[in-house]
């Protein structure tokens, strides 16, 4: 089964829990054991699970990249000045995959799924989610 889930961002960089609309596609599968694939279509985001607890997590990640990935300073911020989004977009790639396991994913308390935004404000992020069965 797939299907696609579209978000829209507000923010130029910033994660967002999409964990939600993963489960919902992992309930509509009726799939017990198996994977599903979340893959993010578009070259300056990509996929992270990563702590939800509270926001501190998810300013910290930011916060890194733009410490180690300054933007305005690489050759492809010529053509669009977004040369560090693509950057970091390709650090943290472009999907993850998680076992299913009686019907529910297999993260851990403290691991949610997240869209990582790194040359936002966007309309629309295209979120391709694939569920596999393994019988």
């Amino acid at each position: 089964m797939q299907k696609i889930v579209t978000i829209s961002t507000d923010k130029h960089e910033g994660l967002y829990d999409i964990t939600a609309h993963v489960e919902k596609v992992v309930q509509e599968s009726k799939v017990n054991n198996g994977l599903v694939s979340v893959y993010v279509q578009g070259a300056t985001a990509g996929i992270m699970i990563q702590e939800n607890w509270d926001q501190s997590v998810q300013n910290d990640v930011i916060a890194l990249f733009r410490k180690l990935i300054p933007s305005g300073i690489w050759e492809h911020d010529a053509q669009d000045n977004n040369g560090d989004s693509h950057l970091k977009a390709g650090i943290v790639g472009p999907g993850e995959t998680i076992p299913l396991i009686n019907g529910a994913m297999g993260l851990s308390t403290w691991q949610n799924i997240f869209l990582c935004e790194f040359d936002g404000p966007r309309s629309k992020r295209t979120i391709v989610v694939t569920v596999l069965s393994l019988t």
